[in-house]
């Protein structure tokens, strides 16, 4: 019974692990689909669903051998990118309407999340606590780089993880993620089809710009004129008035949930839900400690965020970073003794 565990255990993750097989050749074969009947360029899709999976296998691989240093060199590296790569870099870019600060906000809130990491998978106190710098050195590289959503987003991300230091059921916090993630969405929705009150649309519209909200109430067009199969994957900025009439436009809606469901219908946007709840399951699942899991989690809810009301999911490096991330909080260390293992329910 002792060894029944640790079996036990294992099953579920490949569980895990195959659901996510299935889930990301969906999410790729979906719009192969919706091209052939609609026409478009599915490449982009394609490109996203191979960055997250190959970051998941690289986040695994790096967190079995190195639990700790991996995650560290992980939070480093996404820094390094946000100051150097010109796509990503803060700067006169980010003053457009539909800039880069998304992608900004993004790579930072995944860089906190994994220095906490790191610093949660140490096992003595005094370690745990100089990794704890890291985190805040991310805080304050926002800062310094004058990006003040990402220096929110990281604040928020390093906050949480001290909080969930005391959490044991897992559970019930990936749970809570999940309403955060779907209320966003649903809100972004609602301004979308005019659904909120004045006051609130026009405080939205405000920080959002008028522009963004009409690309997205062209998306929700899109999407009630061709539900099933949606107008073709790189299609939005061909058919969108809104695109057109800016220089600064980039063909896309600027909301992942939008993107989707216009693109490639509702099947694309329930794949793309489907992609974020088996994300949270893996978590659920892994063998790492609560605190790692819960600190990955707020991470990836902040990118979901980010990604629902921006073109953070266009970067490549963003999508990567997600699935580093992802794969190093589901990773189980292999100095880990399966024996000695905790194997109590996780809720």
């Amino acid at each position: 019974m002792a060894s029944a565990g640790p079996d036990a255990d294992g099953e579920r993750r490949i569980g895990a692990d195959a659901a996510g097989v299935a889930v990301l050749g969906a999410c790729a074969a979906w719009p192969l689909i919706t091209a052939a009947v609609r026409g478009g360029r599915p490449e982009g899709m394609l490109l996203a669903v191979l960055a997250v999976a190959a970051g998941y296998a690289a986040g695994r691989i790096g967190g079995a051998l190195l639990p700790v240093a991996a995650p560290c060199a992980g939070a480093l590296a996404g820094v390094g990118l946000t100051v150097t790569v010109p796509h990503l870099a803060p700067g006169p870019q980010i003053t457009a309407p539909l800039g880069h600060a998304g992608a900004t906000t993004a790579m930072l809130a995944l860089s906190a999340g994994a220095a906490c990491c790191a610093a949660w998978a140490a096992s003595a106190r005094a370690v745990r606590f100089a990794l704890c710098l890291p985190a805040v050195g991310v805080v304050v590289a926002a800062a310094v780089l004058g990006s003040v959503s990402g220096c929110v987003a990281g604040a928020a991300v390093l906050l949480c993880s001290l909080a969930v230091g005391r959490v044991r059921r897992r559970g019930a916090a990936l749970a809570g993620l999940a309403v955060v993630t779907a209320g966003v969405t649903g809100l972004i929705w609602a301004v979308a089809d005019g659904a909120v009150p004045e006051g609130v649309a026009a405080s939205l519209e405000g920080r959002l710009t008028a522009h963004r909200v009409g690309l997205w109430r062209d998306a929700l067009v899109m999407v009630r004129e061709h539900a099933w199969l949606g107008v073709g994957p790189g299609r939005f900025g061909e058919l969108s008035t809104a695109s057109g009439q800016s220089p600064l436009a980039d063909g896309k809606p600027h909301s992942a949930p939008l993107q989707s469901a216009a693109e490639q219908g509702v099947v694309g946007v329930v794949l793309l839900g489907v992609a974020f709840g088996w994300l949270l399951y893996a978590l659920w699942r892994s063998p790492r400690g609560t605190p790692v899991v819960l600190s990955a989690g707020v991470s990836l809810t902040v990118l979901a965020v980010v990604a629902a009301v921006g073109n953070a999911l266009s970067f490549t490096a963003v999508s990567v970073g997600g699935g580093v991330l992802a794969g190093l909080a589901t990773s189980r260390p292999f100095a880990e003794d399966p024996g000695r293992r905790d194997v109590r329910p996780r809720g």
